[in-house]
């Protein structure tokens, strides 16, 4: 009788080795599948989509702006809003780019703020006028704009 030292191994060992090997190779691509999907199904604008959270938005940002100042951003693109329509994109542009120029802190705003006001633009001029003002404030971020109220 001979003995080895070394056990004798079988290749497969069944059905629990499939099924382990299988899941080995498929759990790591669904769980980055899903990871993928759920980055991608996050509104990252910040602009709610669903009405139910638009209420509850809404009713925080009423309790907030009593107990606190509104951001320097949305003041100022409020403010814009209002210039576009009482003169024109073009006027907007200029007071957004002094402003950013004059509080530099500003700047990280500064692309949101010019979208904005190409989407209003659209709005209020129509998809060919409005182009018509974009200049390159805040990297072309007006034209994009205008572009995404158009498409």
């Amino acid at each position: 009788m001979t003995h080895s030292i070394h056990p004798q191994t079988r290749r497969g060992r069944g059905p629990a080795r499939r099924i382990g090997r299988t899941l080995a190779l498929v759990l790591p691509v669904v769980l980055v599948l899903s990871g993928t999907l759920a980055v991608a199904s996050v509104n990252w604008s910040g602009t709610p989509q669903s009405p139910v959270l638009t209420a509850a938005d809404t009713s925080a940002a009423g309790a907030s702006s009593r107990t606190a100042a509104r951001a320097p951003q949305d003041v100022l693109r409020d403010q814009l809003l209002m210039e576009l329509q009482k003169k024109d994109p073009g006027a907007a542009l200029t007071q957004l780019q002094q402003a950013v120029n004059d509080r530099p802190s500003l700047a990280e705003h500064c692309a949101s703020i010019a979208r904005s006001l190409g989407k209003a633009a659209v709005r209020v001029y129509g998809p060919t006028k409005a182009q018509s003002y974009a200049r390159p404030v805040c990297d072309t971020s007006f034209a994009s704009g205008v572009v995404a109220a158009n498409g």
